[in-house]
């Protein structure tokens, strides 16, 4: 723990760490989600997993500011960030999650009728099949920009300091 903390600062070991309790909880509600109609999944195994790692997870964060950390330029340190940092970092999260979302629904619908409609030729499936497409080159540009202008505020930071 005090070897990813001196690497990554306070807020970066806190949010790397939150995948012990995220992945738990996503797989939750897609069991949840898919469990009325197959049976087959169990929702109520990956709820009580994700709560019991969020508490494990709540406890390493209220141990986390006894662990000592030198005084230098850290990538994800909030305190460190410049306000351009935040935004850029604030868009990169943004669009990742955009990206997760489509990711999510396209993985749960049944796609059986849309490729149907996509056959027949008609307009209005084409268009929300060409909206679909410019979402996800939406999303994956937005991370793709964000993140540059993320590193380049970092370097112009560290370069500052």
């Amino acid at each position: 723990m005090n070897r990813w903390v001196e690497r990554y600062g306070r807020t970066g070991f806190a949010a790397i760490t939150s995948v012990i309790w995220a992945l738990p909880m996503a797989a939750w509600a897609g069991s949840s989600d898919l469990s009325p109609m197959d049976k087959t999944a169990y929702p109520w195994i990956a709820l009580a997993i994700g709560l019991v790692m969020l508490v494990i997870w709540i406890v390493l964060l209220t141990r986390l500011g006894k662990v000592p950390v030198s005084p230098r330029q850290r990538r994800f340190d909030l305190a460190q960030m410049s306000s351009s940092e935040k935004v850029w970092i604030l868009a990169l999260v943004a669009f990742g999650a955009g990206l997760i979302a489509w990711l999510n629904a396209a993985a749960t619908v049944d796609w059986g009728p849309f490729g149907a409609a996509l056959g027949s030729g008609k307009p209005g499936p084409l268009a929300f099949a060409a909206g679909l497409a410019v979402y996800v080159i939406v999303m994956v540009a937005g991370m793709w920009f964000s993140s540059r202008r993320a590193s380049a505020a970092f370097r112009t930071r560290i370069k500052t300091s």
